[in-house]
């Protein structure tokens, strides 16, 4: 009966944890509202993620293996700064690698 279990994930086609995998995906220029207004009218934590999730994607492109450590340590650094390295390849390019 224990093997049961994980029957449901198995039978959506998924491996057990995959499914915490899948969540950074969804994140793309289009997903959620990151507009100025949006992003000046949600708390500090709120932001670091809105931000987070538009970053992640332009690092996995260029570095997979560590696309979500490196996204991490970026977001201690300050907001417009993070705003700048989302608008400006260059840059971004310039602190991954």
């Amino acid at each position: 009966q224990a093997r049961n279990q994980n029957m449901p994930m198995m039978q959506q086609g998924m491996m057990p944890g995959q499914h915490m995998m899948q969540q950074p995906q969804q994140a793309g220029p289009n997903s959620g509202d990151f507009s100025d207004e949006a992003l000046a009218s949600a708390d500090p934590h709120t932001q670091k993620n809105m931000i987070g999730e538009r970053l992640y994607p332009l690092i996995r492109d260029h570095q997979p293996e560590q696309a979500g450590k490196i996204t991490g340590m970026l977001l201690e650094m300050d907001n417009g700064e993070l705003l700048n390295l989302i608008e400006s390849p260059d840059a971004l390019m310039a602190k991954i690698e």
